[in-house]
């Protein structure tokens, strides 16, 4: 038997159709296998209830004396070891390309374009919206079964290793850094720990693979490719890209540029504002190209891509005004490339910044939010709104250096609405970004264009 297990009781006949690690992950379905670890307390009549069931355990024989007829145990000695060597058969029962993608801002858009672009003439697993974290990666493989032509899926960066272990278990056969700014230092120590603790998908890749990488980012190009025996494709604006991009312009609702490859050019519209939604299509381009399809088909697939939602979401809310919503993550990277819309749209309108705080930056959040504040006051902005404690630096930093807005600093979005509320008529734009998943940013973002 693969896991050199002992059948301690039920039926030696059995499958499965789903894998957990039992308290990691919800059981739903029968016919599924629990890893169960020694010291776990075992809820044998939820697991019953569920349907046929294998556990997988290491646990003593004198803790696995209740059981029931649905139940199938088999005993192994190292549970973790049990565990690598059945995501390593399973995985390896599908020779189909597997994609995954890391970088700070980009990843979840380019993967669902990924995911767009090819599903009008495949099956894809893909990972869901931004779900990405490292627990997530068992469930997503047992995604994947006879019919699925290939798999698309993000990494979460935590912590340095993350990623490292969604590859051993992915396996993948294309990998691709977006791009590398600021974000969970405090995890990674610091900028160099957060490089290197993203490189490491190039390790992960399986050997002959394909790895992408945004050519103009000036952190990867820090990173050492010298170990990565595959092939290197780049995209991006620099020269040296396979997939380049130039002539970018903003369009209504969207990006235009020209597409060149090797000696071929494209015209290409993308949905949704900003430079980096360019690349991101690059991105995804290049992958849907790379697995074959057609750069034609590819493009007119890209057009009917719908952005994501609170992904500098625009509508229209109170007095006829503009309210950009991009409250879906928010780190330094993603500010500045929101400001950068706001320099287009924003011309010749009263433009209003409502900024949060920024999470994970460890010993760093004073001196990026100070940053953030020097990128404002270089602005033509009408009023800066900062909510929270750490974004108030963002307020005091824009000050010093001579901002020309008036800056209002709250600790919580207490207050705010009422103060908006008289500025907003047609004239004015409103972006507003916050902590990940703040429920009171969403909740405040969601009131503004309600009550239009």
């Amino acid at each position: 038997m693969l896991l050199e297990g002992e059948l301690v009781t039920g039926s030696e006949h059995w499958y499965v159709r789903n894998a957990i690690y039992y308290h990691r992950h919800d059981l739903t379905d029968s016919h599924t296998l629990l890893f169960i670890g020694r010291k776990d307390s075992i809820n044998w009549t939820e697991i019953n209830s569920k349907g046929p069931s294998l556990i997988i355990t290491d646990q003593p024989k004198s803790e696995l004396k209740k059981t029931y007829s649905n139940i199938t145990i088999i005993r192994v000695r190292n549970l973790v070891q049990a565990y690598w060597k059945f995501l390593n058969y399973y995985r390896g029962l599908f020779e189909i390309p597997v994609v995954t993608i890391t970088g700070t801002c980009g990843k979840t858009t380019t993967k669902e374009m990924i995911k767009h672009i090819l599903s009008k003439e495949l099956t894809v697993q893909a990972s869901i919206s931004s779900k990405n974290e490292p627990r997530q990666s068992l469930p997503y493989l047992m995604g994947i079964d006879a019919n699925t032509d290939v798999a698309v899926f993000e990494h979460g960066l935590g912590n340095t290793g993350n990623i490292r272990h969604q590859c051993m278990i992915y396996q993948p056969t294309m990998g691709m850094i977006t791009n590398i700014g600021v974000h969970h230092l405090d995890g990674c120590k610091n900028l160099e720990g957060y490089i290197q603790a993203k490189s490491e998908i190039i390790d992960g890749i399986s050997e002959g693979g394909t790895l992408l990488l945004n050519a103009d980012d000036q952190n990867i190009k820090k990173i050492s490719l010298q170990t990565f025996q595959g092939k290197v494709i780049y995209f991006g604006i620099d020269k040296k890209s396979k997939y380049r991009a130039s002539n970018i312009r903003f369009m209504n609702k969207g990006m235009s540029f020209q597409l060149h490859i090797l000696n071929q050019m494209y015209r290409v519209f993308v949905p949704g504002l900003g430079e980096h939604q360019v690349y991101n299509a690059l991105a995804a381009i290049a992958v849907a190209n790379e697995l074959g399809m057609d750069v034609r088909e590819a493009i007119a697939r890209l057009r009917t891509f719908q952005n994501m939602e609170r992904h500098l979401e625009f509508s229209k809310g109170i007095g006829g005004s503009t309210i950009i919503d991009d409250t879906w993550t928010n780190n330094p990277t993603s500010v500045e490339a929101a400001l950068k819309v706001m320099d287009s749209v924003g011309k010749g309108k009263k433009v209003i910044l409502v900024l949060g705080d920024i999470k994970r930056l460890g010993d760093f959040e004073e001196k990026y939010h100070r940053e953030i504040g020097s990128l404002v006051a270089k602005r033509a902005i009408h009023t800066l709104i900062t909510i929270g404690k750490q974004s108030e630096e963002i307020s005091k930093k824009a000050i010093e250096d001579g901002t020309k807005a008036n800056v209002h600093h709250f600790q919580d979005v207490t207050g705010v609405f009422d103060l908006l509320a008289s500025e907003l008529d047609e004239q004015t734009v409103v972006l507003i970004k916050g902590p990940m998943s703040s429920r009171s940013m969403i909740a405040f973002a969601k009131a503004l264009k309600e009550n239009q």
